[in-house]
């Protein structure tokens, strides 16, 4: 029992250090159109952000929490072994978190801990152990690793494409507006920034519910996958702590690398972000705020010159999206060799 609460202990850490560095990650993609379309001072948008932040994951709901809670079935291995898998897993997503940043691109903490989750796990339980969902989605049912890698295809889209129309229908409304309307686009924004703020922190956030109540459940903490309000508080104040710190290297790429974002780019981007994370968030599917956001801006800019738009840093993007999940799950195996090499996971 020691052992296990050990195991568990560790295991919580992680989680509470992931949601930290997500916050932390996240919280560029949420203020870089409002910092570079002037809309607040950095200070203004970091309160703004991580008030609505902390308010997503304690109203938003547990959807997300269940789907990334019940993607794996670790109920009949033994509490080390499935604690220590899930350890690996929020090691390898937080690495890559950290790596990303460092590096300035915008990556999905999101698929940083499914790869790292799934990859501990099949090469060490075997990938009976992963609810594929495959057999599922033939019966029309989305669940398991389908019904996060279907989010991770179409948010993106969904953004460039609603950031799309949506811009083309604001220039039409706005044709013959003087340029006195950019004052009025700016304080539409601190509504718009607290949407994408609530959206993110009721999809994020449950991520690290829904790994934390599944550490509870394996360590016989509770019966059933419920997400305790505890949990709930902490996720919500350790992803609301890290974005208060910021992340301003990404800032940099979104706000200035893809294309140049004035009032109106800004509103549009974080209306067309805000409302497809906040839908996923309603039907528990996990996307990634930086997915979105990202999309949204070239779509905008897309919308309304295209060749303004830097598709070099938009491919650079799309790769980091692309090997994020295989990366983190490499990092994962790793990590399990180590550990099980140190004689720390039984096996």
């Amino acid at each position: 029992m020691d052992q296990i609460w050990l195991f568990l202990i560790v295991a919580a850490a992680i989680v509470i250090v992931f949601d930290f560095t997500n916050g932390f990650h996240d919280a560029s993609n949420m203020i870089a159109s409002v910092i570079a379309s002037h809309a607040m001072t950095p200070l203004q948008a970091i309160l703004v952000i991580g008030t609505f932040t902390f308010l997503g994951p304690m109203l938003g709901g547990t959807a997300v929490a269940n789907t990334i809670g019940k993607f794996v079935t670790l109920d009949d291995l033994p509490n080390n072994l499935s604690l220590s898998l899930v350890i690996c897993g929020l090691l390898a997503a937080t690495v890559w978190n950290l790596f990303t940043w460092y590096r300035g691109l915008p990556s999905s903490s999101s698929h940083a801990l499914v790869g790292g989750l799934v990859g501990a796990v099949v090469v060490s339980a075997g990938p009976e152990h992963v609810l594929w969902g495959f057999s599922q989605l033939a019966q029309g049912q989305i669940t398991g690793v389908t019904k996060v890698l279907l989010a991770l295809f179409i948010s993106p889209l969904a953004g460039f494409w609603i950031g799309f129309l949506l811009q083309r229908i604001t220039l039409y409304l706005l044709r013959a507006a003087s340029p006195l309307i950019n004052r009025e686009l700016r304080g539409a924004q601190w509504f718009t920034t607290a949407g994408l703020a609530f959206s993110h922190g009721a999809n994020d956030a449950q991520k690290s519910m829904g790994v934390l109540t599944l550490c509870l459940l394996m360590s016989g903490e509770i019966s059933e996958f419920v997400v305790p309000f505890w949990v709930i508080l902490v996720c919500a104040i350790s992803i609301t702590l890290g974005t208060l710190l910021g992340g301003w290297r990404i800032v940099r790429t979104l706000a200035f690398s893809i294309y140049k974002i004035r009032p109106l780019h800004a509103f549009n981007s974080q209306a067309s972000s805000a409302g497809v994370i906040f839908l996923a968030s309603m039907i528990g599917a996990p996307v990634s705020t930086t997915h979105v956001v990202s999309s949204s801006i070239m779509g905008i800019g897309a919308a309304e010159r295209a060749k303004a738009v830097r598709w070099t840093k938009a491919k650079e993007i799309g790769i980091t999206w692309l090997i994020t999940i295989p990366g983190a799950g490499i990092v994962s195996i790793i990590s399990y060799g180590v550990l099980s090499l140190t004689k720390l996971a039984l096996i």
